[in-house]
């Protein structure tokens, strides 16, 4: 498959962010959680709890001046694939950022492909031979690939690493990381993104 081929499946699989956020609250409004099994109950609870993550960020953030001015430098068409699923604690904490900035320029087309409906591209942006996600890939407009982000900031890595090897286990790994994202109120994306576009901008 070409560049511009693999660039024109995306187009056509992928959802636009509004359509993502529609299917999110049906897939929370619509699920009766007494049908579930212990395991689907728990994906479920964990979509409740994103969905509010997601909205709350989208209501109270606004993009920095210097990110605005990175992504107002974005003067030729580009798409950007982000492969997520609503269960994702780190999607519903940076979703939402890369959201804002997607609205800010009509030159970038956001699509969000579902993983695991989708994992034939999933595998082609492993992380350490993982499935992690959210993952986003930009490209051109002839499909070439720009820059690749995910599945979360360093600086929260960084942190996930140490507490595994402090032997810190879920669920009181997750819930120190989701204290974290809600400190750190989206800087560290911030600070990635203007160092990834600005290095496109460069090259």
């Amino acid at each position: 498959m070409t560049p511009k081929s693999f660039k024109d499946e995306i187009l056509q699989r992928g959802m636009t962010y509004n359509e993502y956020k529609k299917y999110f609250i049906e897939e929370v409004s619509t699920t009766d959680a007494d049908k579930l099994n212990e395991s689907d109950r728990e994906l479920f609870e964990y979509k409740k709890l994103n969905l509010a993550r997601s909205e709350r960020i989208e209501k109270n953030y606004k993009v920095s001046d210097e990110l605005v001015s990175e992504i107002m430098n974005i003067k030729e068409k580009q798409l950007w694939m982000v492969i997520t699923e609503a269960w994702c604690g780190d999607s519903a904490q940076n979703l939402p950022y890369i959201a804002k900035m997607v609205e800010l320029n009509p030159n970038i087309d956001m699509r969000i492909i579902l993983r695991d409906s989708n994992l034939e591209i999933m595998d082609l942006y492993l992380t350490n031979g993982t499935r992690s996600i959210p993952k986003l890939v930009a490209f051109d407009n002839e499909g070439n690939e720009l820059l690749a982000w995910g599945p979360r900031p360093k600086a929260a890595q960084d942190l996930i690493e140490q507490w595994k090897s402090e032997g810190i286990v879920k669920p009181e790994l997750y819930e120190k990381l989701h204290l974290w994202y809600g400190r750190n109120r989206g800087r560290e994306i911030e600070t990635e993104f203007i160092e990834l576009l600005s290095k496109v901008e460069q090259e």
